[in-house]
């Protein structure tokens, strides 16, 4: 009977441990957050004010009623990120936001609003504002992108894979307003590659060819502009005296 009556005192007090640790934890959850708890990790550029001003969270706001997927989006979107982590914790209490930033490898240039915003480029194409970077090398940064778009990150992500495989070496890339793209190479010059972005693969391969056969013969220097908006035509201007 006592060994009954212990087995009993033990499960009703699991019980109460349980229940208490429940109420517990939904009271903390229950519990708002303000702008000091949140903790921010990964980077020391961004602030908790940079949180609360770059997302549509007003605080103070209860902590089960942050969505934190959608916070992810807003602040990755807002802040040029490469990635980021959003949670809710309760010990230490808080909203933790672990931050990966980019990192820059191009001068860039977009338009928004009908106003010249000035930023730099990552090696995915992705326009990142001037003051979402991390402390830089300019001498890092040899080439510039005018006329940035959302639409061109994968023409732009193939330029730099290539500046990395081939032997050229591209100093700026522009995209008209209407998308005609334009590259100048440090010997080759102004080069026109139009508006296709399904060749660009293949352009930049003659790119390097004409770049390497110009360098046995000593002809660069001689360029005017290289038209490869048909691949498979090159028309070729040079300098005449």
């Amino acid at each position: 009977m006592i060994c009954e009556n212990q087995t009993k005192i033990k499960y009703t007090s699991f019980l109460l441990l349980i229940l208490f640790s429940t109420s517990f934890l939904s009271l903390k959850t229950l519990k708002k957050v303000n702008i000091q708890d949140i903790i921010i990790s990964g980077s020391d550029l961004f602030s908790q004010n940079d949180v609360v001003n770059n997302s549509s969270l007003k605080f103070p706001i209860r902590l089960i009623f942050i969505k934190t997927n959608f916070l992810e989006r807003e602040l990755k979107q807002n802040l040029s990120l490469k990635n980021i982590s959003v949670s809710r914790q309760i010990f230490p209490f808080g909203l933790k936001v672990e931050v990966n930033t980019r990192i820059p490898i191009a001068y860039g240039e977009r338009i928004y609003n009908d106003k010249k915003i000035l930023g730099f480029i990552d090696k995915e194409g992705f326009f990142i504002n001037k003051q979402n970077v991390e402390k830089i090398d300019p001498s890092n940064l040899t080439i510039k992108v005018f006329g940035w778009k959302e639409k061109f990150k994968k023409i732009l992500s193939e330029i730099f894979l290539a500046q990395e495989t081939y032997e050229f070496e591209i100093v700026k890339i522009t995209f008209s307003p209407n998308g005609f793209l334009t590259l100048e190479e440090r010997n080759l010059k102004t080069i026109f590659l139009g508006f296709n972005p399904n060749l660009i693969n293949y352009q930049l391969q003659i790119i390097n060819k004409l770049k390497n056969d110009f360098k046995k013969n000593d002809f660069s220097e001689k360029i005017n502009t290289i038209d490869l908006t048909d691949p498979n035509k090159p028309k070729i201007k040079v300098f005449k005296p």
